[in-house]
């Protein structure tokens, strides 16, 4: 990965440069964030033409390294209007990294209406109309250009809500069999890269695992060594590749954590009819797979193959979009579930964001509690850009404004995750301090609050909740530069040899030294980078806050509330 590729969709010129020397130990999140600062101003429209989107392979990425073909991507959010890096499966990182890209830069603005499709392939790059792709949705955006151009090639794409510049808009990914479902989906980002006029890349790469590697034999014995460790550990060698992240969903569940009905309790009676265990039964029973790897090289497997009763593929549904579509709403119906997952990925929109906003028109009456079949049908409003469509595609925030609704689960405009914080306290820190805006995967605290890896931190104290949240947001960052997987943290916490393997790996690969210290302080850096940027945004300490009812309001069946305020500037003033 020696050079970049810089796309100006104002003037159709794409050119190659080479990698900077500050950005040549940078990969991933750690690169999107600081291309961020150093190129676009803080507080630039987020859909206007100074602002950039920026896809990036980590590190390890295109690499036999185990469970790293992930891909960040990042922008400022027209969400959050702060920084954001939103992380996917798929398969076009590694393809991307495989052509020799450590980034691609899409930058400036075409005229209004043009649309475009990028074409990446070892002979070159091609920026070519695409006005036939206009307003179609993922899965035929995906099958058509897998048609044109080989079953093989990778497809970044927006649907209909990026085209429309809705906030919930994600980026999807193609996984290794086609479908359209592995998304980018937090931020926004999607809009950023439909104001682009950009609605596709097409990656053809003939090669997966074919990254220079400086040290080749000792890169390969630390991979391996790696691979055995996630294929030891109970969770990432078990539990994950058996029932994927939906086994989470009676475990949250028995803990009192699983928000219900707009965070009211942390229980739902019919957890079980929608939990993983359930669903990898229906994954198998319709032919689909109940485990599955959303990116070549993944040891893990955690993800499924989800069939619906009338033969569509889904692709996979993951337990937070079983949450934000089943608990969240009272709703108690895989299939349901499964049939609003795949509107979503039709239509382009993140499941969090869009479970959050529809749970928001619960609240306000426009919609009942557990009513499957109206929450479909709103739902596909979105695709269509009626008023209605338009308003889901905002936010959950914004929908609460619309309807005078106070009760809105969202931090710095953005819907909050699977898990309350007033029972799982170290992930309520993480969502109020993160410059993400509330993103459970920035520092996932459910390890120790929860699950008990890596440590115990009880869930419904304060005591350690804020040192908990900042280590993990540190490490975190810094495996979000790797282009590794965010769950190799489940065996890297409990197994003293997994960072010293990761850290070999990159050492092998890049011919460096680094120690435990300069990867820790890789993370720093990035928090730091993605701080400067938000101060410079206009976010000040009172955006590192929950909304107001997690503090007011008890929670069954725990009876307690969120305490946390001022704390909470502790967190990334390191």
């Amino acid at each position: 990965m020696d050079k970049i590729l810089r796309v100006n969709m104002s003037t159709g010129k794409t050119t190659t440069e080479p990698v900077p020397a500050p950005y040549a130990a940078l990969g991933g999140r750690g690169l999107t964030s600081q291309v961020l600062l150093d190129e676009v101003p803080p507080d630039c429209e987020p859909l206007g033409p100074f602002n950039k989107l920026i896809l990036a392979p980590g590190l390890l990425s295109g690499t036999s390294a185990p469970s790293s073909g992930r891909m960040s991507a990042g922008a400022k959010s027209p969400l959050t209007g702060g920084i954001k890096e939103s992380n996917a499966g798929g398969i076009a990182s590694q393809k991307i990294a495989n052509l020799g890209y450590k980034a691609i830069i899409i930058e400036g603005k075409p005229a209004a209406g043009e649309q475009y499709l990028l074409k990446l392939t070892p002979g070159g790059v091609e920026l070519l109309p695409a006005g036939d792709l206009a307003g179609k949705g993922g899965y035929e955006t995906v099958a058509l250009l897998k048609q044109r151009y080989g079953e093989k090639v990778g497809v970044v794409f927006v649907g209909p809500a990026g085209e429309m510049l809705m906030a919930g808009a994600g980026i999807g990914n193609n996984d290794p069999e086609g479908h359209a479902g592995r998304y980018a989906g937090r931020g926004g980002l999607g809009a950023v890269m439909g104001s682009k006029g950009l609605k596709a890349i097409v990656i053809d790469a003939p090669r997966t695992f074919d990254v220079p590697v400086k040290d080749k034999e000792r890169f390969k014995t630390a991979a391996k060594k790696f691979a055995d460790i996630l294929h030891a550990h109970p969770v990432t060698g078990q539990a994950l590749p058996a029932y994927g992240t939906n086994v989470l969903m009676n475990i949250i569940n028995e803990a009192g954590t699983l928000p219900t009905r707009n965070f009211r309790r942390g229980r739902f009676d019919q957890a079980n009819d929608v939990g993983g265990e359930k669903l990898a039964e229906a994954c198998t029973a319709r032919g689909g797979k109940a485990t599955h790897a959303c990116h070549p090289g993944c040891v893990m497997r955690c993800s499924n193959i989800f069939i619906l009763p009338d033969g569509r593929s889904l692709g996979s549904l993951e337990y937070e979009t079983a949450w934000g579509f089943g608990p969240n709403l009272e709703i108690a119906d895989l299939d349901v579930i499964g049939e609003l997952n795949y509107v979503c990925n039709d239509a382009g929109l993140d499941t969090i964001e869009a479970g959050c906003t529809l749970g928001v028109l619960m609240e306000a009456g426009v919609i009942p509690f557990g009513d499957g079949k109206a929450a479909v049908e709103a739902l596909k409003e979105v695709g269509k850009g009626t008023p209605l469509g338009r308003i889901i595609g905002a936010g959950a925030t914004f929908a609460g404004k619309v309807y005078g609704v106070t009760r809105i689960p969202s931090v710095k405009g953005q819907g909050i995750p699977a898990y309350d914080p007033r029972s799982c306290r170290g992930n309520g820190v993480t969502y109020a301090t993160t410059p993400m805006g509330a993103d459970h995967t920035a520092g996932y605290a459910v390890t120790a609050n929860i699950l008990k890896v890596g440590g115990d931190v009880c869930p419904i104290t304060d005591e350690g909740q804020i040192e908990l949240s900042r280590n993990l947001q540190i490490a975190t960052a810094a495996v979000d530069a790797t282009g590794l997987c965010l769950f190799v943290a489940f065996a890297v916490l409990d197994n003293p040899e997994g960072l010293p393997m990761i850290i070999e790996m990159l050492n092998a690969m890049y011919g460096l030294s680094l120690t435990a210290d300069d990867v820790m302080a890789l993370g720093r850096h990035i928090l730091h980078t993605e701080k400067e940027f938000n101060t410079g945004a206009g976010f000040a300490k009172a955006d590192d806050r929950l909304p107001e009812f997690f503090y007011n309001e008890e929670l069954e069946p725990h009876q307690t509330r969120f305490a946390l305020r001022d704390e909470l500037d502790q967190v990334i003033n390191f």
